[in-house]
């Protein structure tokens, strides 16, 4: 097997596909400043909104968390490879144990401290849960991801058919009892996302146990076929969740759930799509002098953690009713707007950050905490 590429020599499809996967991630959380959760459209809305809202449940809604989801299950095996050259298996798998404890404690402290709509302590939990899957054959890594997706779609198909979980409630107005508040909810949604996750992250230790992203050259017609697929499945199977989400429709119960299983479970194909995308575009640029747009996206894939949380406190100081209290004041236009503009300031920073040769500060603390002996 060829070896891991060093720092310097990284490939450069995983870090890409972060950077680009953290403006869907944008965009989702954007949404909330829209003032509803799940509830559809009310039936004023203007036609940009209406096109906006379209947009967003065909191409982001339950697509932008899967295909972070298979980068997260992908970047473990490559930190394994690159811990079992130096500290042996067990080592490896103990540096594993102490990344999840470590994510799920992240986790924690972003949701009291900043937002709702945390991942990192679900991601701490797969890893926990799943690190063992990293040596699982094949098949059976494809197996357990399947049965995986389809108790995750059916789970989450079943939450996005529920009523407004706000039920158009006042927000607390201090920070104290705002984050009070948020955490309340995260034993309920870290499980929840876990769950969601755990297709994904699986598909993902399979990729990276073949490194389809590593050398996408290689596997050009498998990332085509996926790309492909998993677009159009993406696409067609959010239709009925879109018809709902715009309120062109309207169905009862049982549709509901069944528009948002279908929802779910093709948005599984379409992150996963959107993935073998990136790793063909890399192969496309590989070879070719970097632009600064492709540098800059690279910086913050590498800061990708630091730029998810950074997200985060632009989502507090723009949404919380203490602060800007921007909830419910645009539409799902506006908002996508200001989600983009969010993540182009992170872009921004996280390039300054590579042309001064600093690490994320998210990273560089997790490292420390993880791998004390590697500072």
């Amino acid at each position: 097997m060829p070896t891991a590429p060093t720092l310097r020599e990284r490939a450069l499809a995983p870090d890409l596909a972060r950077g680009l996967m953290l403006a869907l991630i944008a965009l989702a959380h954007s949404q909330l400043l829209t003032g509803r959760v799940l509830a559809p459209l009310p039936g004023t809305a203007s036609v940009v909104d209406t096109a906006a809202q379209a947009a967003l449940t065909l191409l982001v809604d339950s697509r932008a968390y899967p295909m972070f989801a298979a980068l997260f299950g992908y970047g473990l095996v490559q930190i394994l490879r690159t811990r079992e050259d130096r500290l042996g298996p067990d080592g490896a798998r103990r540096v594993l144990r102490r990344r999840g404890w470590w994510l799920v404690a992240f986790g924690v402290a972003h949701t009291v401290l900043l937002f709702t709509g945390d991942i990192l302590a679900s991601y701490g939990l797969l890893a926990l849960l799943l690190a063992g899957m990293l040596r699982a054959t094949g098949r059976r890594l494809l197996i357990l991801a399947t049965i995986a997706a389809t108790m995750g779609a059916l789970t989450y198909g079943t939450v996005l058919a529920l009523p407004d979980p706000t039920g158009g409630a006042e927000l607390p107005t201090d920070p104290l009892a705002s984050a009070l508040l948020r955490l309340t909810v995260l034993p309920v949604l870290t499980p929840l996302n876990a769950l969601m996750a755990a297709g994904p992250f699986l598909i993902g230790i399979w990729a990276a146990r073949r490194r389809l992203l590593e050398d996408p050259a290689a596997h050009h017609l498998l990332l085509r076929r996926t790309a492909v697929t998993g677009i159009a499945l993406g696409l067609l199977g959010a239709l009925p969740q879109a018809a709902r989400t715009t309120g062109f429709w309207a169905p009862d119960t049982v549709a509901a759930v069944a528009a948002g299983t279908l929802h779910t479970l093709t948005g599984y194909a379409g992150g996963l799509g959107y993935a073998a995308a990136i790793g063909l575009l890399a192969a496309h640029l590989a070879g070719r002098r970097r632009t600064a747009v492709t540098g800059a996206l690279v910086a913050c894939g590498r800061r990708s953690m630091s730029c998810y949380l950074a997200q985060s406190v632009a989502w507090l100081l723009l949404f919380e009713p203490y602060l800007f209290d921007l909830g419910g004041t645009v539409g799902p236009a506006g908002a996508a707007a200001i989600g983009l503009g969010v993540w182009g300031i992170t872009v921004g920073v996280a390039a300054l950050a590579a042309r001064a040769d600093r690490p994320g500060p998210a990273e560089a603390l997790l490292r420390r905490l993880v791998e004390p002996a590697a500072r």
